[in-house]
Formats: C-alpha cells, structure tokens, sequence
C-alpha cells in the first residue's frame, strides 16, 4: 500500500511540473551539465589526474567513517569489566587514526588540495597539451 501511495505521489509531481513548469529552452538550459564542468570539446577528452587523487582520497576517508562508526558504537561495551579491552581497543582507534591523519598530512604536503590559481593554471596547460596531443593522433589517423 505505501509502494503505491509513493508511486501515486512521485507521478503527481512529475505530471504537475509538467503541466505547470515554465517552458523557456534556452541553450544554456538544454547543454548537459556534469560534475561542474563544462562540457566543450569531445568525449574522449583526458581529466587531470587531480580529479582521480581527490576521489581517491574521498574513499580513503569515507573508508575511515565506515570503520569509525561501529568502533564507536560498541566501545562502550568493550570497554566494560566483564571483557576488559578498554585500553586495547582504545589504542587500536588511536593508531587507526594516526595513521589516516599522517596520511591525509602527506597529501596535504604533497599539495593535492592546492586549488590556488597557480594549480588551476597549471591544469589548465596540461588540459591544453592533452589536447594538442589529441588534435595531432586525429591528423594522423585522418591522413
């Protein structure tokens, strides 16, 4: 019954923003957008590796959240009398996070959360290489 009344409930929207929604198209409105850039140029284009270090470094850390969470939830009864671990599974965490933090400190040292201008001009001239590069195997495979 709830399957059907969300059903009912999400094609209400769906028709009523149909029918009401403003209908100017305008060129900006219909070019896909994804993840905040721009889409010029083709599809084959190469993204910077910073892309990639910083969604290697989300899942680095979201990895942390994952272990973090449920340590937290049961510390409370490791940590009672009856099983004595209190100070083991608290140095456990502790080295845990020691060792995320001094990788997160080599990342930082390493400079991939540089977004100053000088790292975006740097991107940028090794977006434009690769595009050369591109340009020049199209050439190539065209002659």
């Amino acid at each position: 019954m709830i399957f059907i009344v969300a059903g009912g409930f999400a094609s209400s929207q769906i028709l009523l923003s149909q029918f009401v929604g403003q209908r100017k198209r305008t060129s900006t409105k219909l070019m896909p957008y994804e993840c905040g850039k721009d889409p010029v140029g083709s599809a084959r284009e190469r993204f910077s590796v910073k892309f990639y270090l910083i969604a290697m470094i989300f899942i680095l850390f979201d990895v942390e959240v994952i272990f973090l969470v449920p340590w937290a939830v049961v510390f409370r009864r490791l940590s009672a009398p009856e099983y004595g671990l209190s100070n083991v599974v608290f140095f456990e965490m502790i080295i845990f996070i020691a060792l995320l933090a001094a990788g997160l400190i080599y990342v930082i040292k390493k400079g991939a959360f540089d977004w100053t201008e000088n790292a975006r001009r740097e991107a940028e001239a090794e977006a434009r290489l690769l595009d050369a590069t591109e340009r020049q195997r199209a050439k190539k495979k065209a002659a």
